[in-house]
């Protein structure tokens, strides 16, 4: 009997410890003004990005178990303000009131260690919704990320080619990653834009400023971190969305699809999208000859996830297709031209016209650029230990084939393939004493080759890169502060290349050392770069509504292949480079200050920054004499050059939206930037090299917009929006050369609406209606490349280069299934 019982008070204290081990913390999700349960209302838990869904009830069940004492978790939903809390096992429920927003953004961990509130960051940092990334109806993702960003801007080459600015700074000098790996597509390029799947991206996080030491060389002027799609549900069925659209303009079609399942322990994503486009128009060059393009992209993802962390295991491509303009036309009529010849035999301004059914069409022409990338990579995320274990693995491969020969069409001008392996480790130490501490390690091996083709404007090179990093993140009561420091290393070694002409096509051509008449293009070299990065910062909460932030960086950044040894022709920039061997390393020292506001009925955000960049690499033209020499084909020659830069400006965002209008919000926005060359050679030359290239003009926008809560099972909601959005005359522009030419101002208004349906228990499909330029205005902006393609010192017209779209009609349709 006595045996009995002790077996019994053993069993229930053994049964008290696994209760003790596998505790359940519970909870509901509601809206603060009404307490209606939020149903797929979204929990993320920060440390390892884990995430549930609240069911149709607003309830949810979190297993605590392997996550100690407290978890922090972040929980959101569209249209609301995100909560970040702890929850503790001292307490088994929890009802958490969530505020209606559509203001502000609805996420809070953002890419400089990972798991920071934004409110918390001493950076400047802005992070684009899911929300605001499905009602876009701009051209390509990089567009979507400019109109939501103050501060962040692109350089264009018509709609499909945007190239990201941050604060006048562009091209290698900003990072951009997806899923946490650095892109690594030729970014020196001007004439393709970034190969991402724009219907994969679910959202964006932007950081302004050298204040990420995570990811070292290239984030000088900051980075741009696309999330794709994060699954949530775990009920084992599959899943889907269909995205379509038609934007009028350019014809563009564009289509959409993902499927995706997942279980408490595996789960697969399947995606894939085709866009294609007809030549853009405006009411003055009418339909611009070559900016047509066709697009396909596929993702395959599986994971394993667990108590402990996750795995996954993805697979991703991208293939475009891009016309070449070259803005080429007839000096008289103004109509576009296309070459027919090569070399000494094409006369630019005897081409022929090209006829109006070349001009309306989706097939691409001959010349035209083919870009792929393929990338299969790793992502690990495991608690060990007292914090949690970061790594990834990746390969990427990034082939670039430029045909620019009428005469033979299926050789590529240009033909460069590159390969990269990309790793990295990170750990986060758990909270202790007000403290978390994050170090990690991580780089990147590259090859590229030239291949056969006729142009080679950079040699062949092997580049390795390593670099270390510390952060330190420390909080108590109303302070924040962080910083941390890291050392890169970088080694490249470059081939020599040997050219012959062919005396059977006439065109140049790649061949071995040693090859009789051969001319030698490139010459062997070995370099190394190295240096260090830092940042500190902090923040202050003045009270729950206002806080201050102070941050300074510094940055750095490797000269890359382009501005050390190019030599030759760009066929798709039309621009002959040559680079410079005595290159040094960028350096920028940052300073930013800003405050941030936020009540109910209104948010509001400064931030100031004053950027010094030592070493800075800029192209300069060269010439000899007041007339710079080009070839038959117009393509003139530049040179990469080094001095001091000086980059300051202003960003000033609010958001309205009175807590007695339901719906309603009203966001104004006003950026200043500013960029002056401060070598002594330009001391006092103004637009003759004091003013830096690129640099956008002061830039308002005014957005408002109202959601309607209808009483209707079909059509829960509807939305309108109006938005007027200026840009200033840019009269502070480098001329020398003609590189810039002054550009007006201009103002574009632009609509939309939209709405829900209702078309089952639980999934909604969103349909979007916009006018983009309602008032169909002509204009030109500074940051398009196009303005500047202009080969003739007179018009009839009295207008020069090529201009933006005109009015665009957009349709945008998401249909969720499963």
């Amino acid at each position: 009997m006595k045996k009995a019982l002790l077996f019994i008070i053993a069993s229930v204290c053994y049964l008290n410890t696994l209760k003790a081990h596998d505790h359940e913390v519970t909870g509901v999700i509601m809206d603060a003004d009404n307490n209606v349960p939020i149903a797929s209302a979204s929990i993320r838990i920060l440390e390892n990005g884990r995430g549930i869904l609240t069911d149709r009830k607003g309830r949810f069940s979190i297993n605590m178990t392997n996550y100690g004492e407290s978890i922090k978790v972040a929980v959101s939903f569209t249209g609301y303000q995100t909560d970040t809390l702890t929850l503790c096992r001292t307490l088994d429920f929890y009802t958490i009131r969530l505020k209606q927003t559509t203001g502000k953004l609805d996420d809070v961990v953002v890419s400089t260690d990972g798991k920071t509130p934004v409110k918390e960051n001493p950076a400047a940092i802005v992070i684009v919704s899911p929300k605001k990334i499905d009602q876009a109806l701009q051209s390509n993702i990089m567009d979507v990320l400019v109109k939501n960003v103050p501060g962040l801007n692109a350089v264009k080459t018509g709609p499909n080619i945007s190239k990201p600015f941050i604060r006048g700074l562009g091209y290698n000098r900003v990072l951009t990653l997806y899923d946490g790996i650095r892109q690594e597509g030729q970014q020196w390029g001007d004439e393709h834009g970034i190969e991402i799947d724009p219907y994969g991206v679910q959202k964006a996080e932007v950081i302004k400023g050298p204040a990420s030491l995570i990811y070292g060389s290239d984030a000088l002027a900051g980075v741009i971190s696309m999330t794709p799609f994060m699954l949530k549900e775990q009920n084992g069925r599959i899943h889907g969305r269909l995205v379509s659209e038609y934007q009028q303009n350019s014809g563009l079609i564009g289509n959409g699809i993902r499927l995706y399942s997942s279980t408490r322990g595996w789960y697969w994503l399947a995606s894939g999208s085709y866009r294609m486009a007809k030549n853009y128009q405006n009411r003055v060059d009418k339909r611009v000859y070559n900016t047509n393009f066709r697009e396909t992209s596929a993702t395959f993802s599986v994971g394993r996830h667990s108590a402990l962390g996750t795995s996954s295991l993805n697979f991703t491509l991208f293939n475009d297709l891009q016309g070449i303009p070259d803005g080429s036309r007839d000096s008289l009529t103004r109509k576009f031209t296309k070459q027919v010849f090569e070399g000494q035999d094409d006369d630019i301004k005897k081409r022929p016209e090209v006829p109006s059914s070349a001009l309306n069409s989706y097939r691409l022409s001959p010349l035209h650029q083919q870009i792929q990338h393929y990338r299969i990579y790793s992502n690990n995320h495991y608690r060990l230990g007292r914090g949690i274990l970061d790594a990834f693995l990746a390969w990427q491969q990034n082939i670039r084939q430029e045909y620019s020969h009428p005469t033979a069409i299926n050789q590529p001008g240009m033909y460069v393939r590159l390969n990269t392996f990309n790793y990295g480790v990170k750990y986060d130490l758990s909270a202790w004493s007000h403290t978390e501490l994050a170090f990690g390690a991580n780089g990147m091996q590259q090859y590229n080759k030239n291949k056969d083709a006729t142009d080679f404007p950079i040699p062949d090179y092997r580049l390795w890169d390593a670099g270390v990093f510390v952060f330190n993140k420390w909080r108590y009561n109303k302070f924040s502060v962080s910083g941390g420091v890291r050392y890169d290393y970088r080694n490249m070694n470059g081939d020599p290349l040997y050219t012959l002409t062919n005396t059977n096509t006439g065109f140049d051509q790649k061949v071995k050392r040693g090859t009789p008449q051969a001319s030698q293009l490139f010459k062997s070299f070995h370099t190394n770069f190295n240096g260090m990065s830092f940042s500190l910062g902090g923040t202050y909460a003045i009270n729950d509504h206002i806080s201050l932030k102070a941050n300074i960086g510094r940055g750095y950044r490797a000269p890359n292949i382009t501005e050390l040894a190019s030599n030759g022709l760009d066929p798709g920039a039309h621009i002959i480079y040559i680079g410079n061997m005595n290159s040094k390393p960028e350096f920028s020292f940052q300073q930013d200050l800003g405050m941030e506001l936020d009540y109910p009925s209104i948010s509001a955000s400064v931030s100031a920054f004053n950027n010094h960049v030592s070493n800075y690499i800029y192209l300069t033209e060269l010439s000899d004499g007041d007339n710079p020499p080009v070839d038959a084909q117009g393509n003139k020659t530049f040179q990469y050059k080094q001095a001091a830069a000086h980059l300051y400006g202003l960003e000033i965002s609010a958001t309205v939206r009175p807590v007695s209008w339901k719906g309603f919000s009203w966001l104004n926005s006003l950026v200043l930037t500013y960029g002056i060359n401060t070598s002594p050679l330009y001391e006092g030359k103004g637009t003759q090299g004091r003013y830096l290239p690129y640099i956008p003009p002061g830039a308002w926008l005014s957005n408002m917009t109202q959601v309607i809560a209808l009483r209707s099972a079909l059509l829960p909601t509807i939305n309108f929006m109006a938005e007027i959005d200026y840009k200033g005359p840019q009269n502070r522009y480098l001329g020398l050369y003609n590189t810039e030419t002054a550009t007006a101002s201009y103002t574009l208004i632009n609509i939309s609406a939209g709405a829900s349906v209702q078309y089952n228990r639980h999934q909604r499909m969103d349909l979007q209606l916009g006018i983009n330029n309602l008032f169909n205005t002509l204009y030109q902006s500074n940051m398009s490349r196009l303005k500047y393609f202009e080969y003739f010192n007179s018009s009839p017209t009295n207008q020069y280069g090529i201009y933006a779209p005109g009015r665009n009609i957009c349709i945008k349709i998401i249909f969720p299934f499963g």
